[in-house]
């Protein structure tokens, strides 16, 4: 099986492409083999992108979490998707169908752009202790779950303990949440760390999770409704800006890098 080993802005992903309908491969379990970072290729995640349709160009894109759960919405998945389609197939406008939603994409280079939508947006749901503070987290749906708190320091937080605490806490129940961890930093421009669900670990940046800053950021009054820069723990920042026609829907985008290819059994 040929794949290639993708990151976007440092959220790394084994991504295969065009795999033949009726492949009857157990995924999940594939995405916990290849994603194992000492025994595997080693990724946050396992992406199957398939071409539906060239005109107009449409891909089927499944995302896999690492422990093999299945993802509902991975921005820098679907941005390597793309990214990937670019170079197989040409196209530079598309759209990528995940968990049957479909979102728009561009690519320019190596920066690409894919929509992502926003959802219900609930204030104070989870309260726990952050270096001896109390700190709230609001939750906001961007195509899946995510909480997010307004930190003064990100690089003092112990996002591991932190946000296992908070992804598994009670009030989430029971699907539990990806947990973010917001700092301003400048006018128009956030500093963040994640906790991902189904990696159950800290991960270099987060598509979904950054679009979700940015809303409560904005809520908070902290950011303005327009671009928004966020800097990740990967040194890659992922840039996030409304949609001209769509009040719910955002733009993320970002760099995508392919760090290289190969053949697995």
């Amino acid at each position: 099986m040929h794949f290639r080993k993708i990151h976007g802005a440092g959220n790394d992903f084994v991504l295969v492409s065009a795999t033949e309908p009726g492949d009857e491969k157990e995924w999940p379990k594939e995405a916990e083999r290849l994603c194992a970072r000492r025994t595997g290729v080693g990724a946050d995640g396992l992406v199957i992108s398939t071409l539906v349709t060239d005109t107009p160009s449409l891909l089927q894109v499944t995302c896999f979490n690492a422990d093999g759960s299945l993802a509902t919405m991975c921005g820098n998945a679907l941005r390597c998707s793309a990214w990937a389609a670019r170079r197989d197939y040409g196209c530079t406008e598309m759209t990528l169908r995940m968990a049957g939603f479909d979102h728009h994409a561009t690519v320019e280079g190596d920066t690409v752009w894919v929509t992502a939508e926003v959802g219900t947006i609930e204030p104070r749901t989870v309260n726990v202790m952050i270096n001896g503070r109390p700190a709230w987290f609001d939750s906001a749906h961007t195509g899946t779950e995510h909480v997010v708190a307004m930190v003064d320091d990100v690089d003092a937080v112990d996002a591991e303990l932190v946000g296992r605490l908070v992804r598994n806490h009670e009030a989430l129940a029971p699907l539990g949440t990806n947990v973010n961890f917001v700092q301003p930093a400048g006018k128009q421009a956030l500093k963040m760390r994640t906790y991902e669900r189904g990696i159950e670990a800290e991960t270099l940046s987060c598509g979904s999770g950054t679009v979700a800053a940015v809303v409560i950021a904005t809520m908070r009054g902290l950011v303005a409704a327009r671009e928004v820069t966020v800097h990740n723990r990967a040194g890659e920042p992922l840039i996030v800006r409304p949609h001209a026609d769509r009040q719910h829907t955002k733009w993320i985008g970002g760099p995508v890098t392919q760090v290289f290819e190969g053949v697995t059994s």
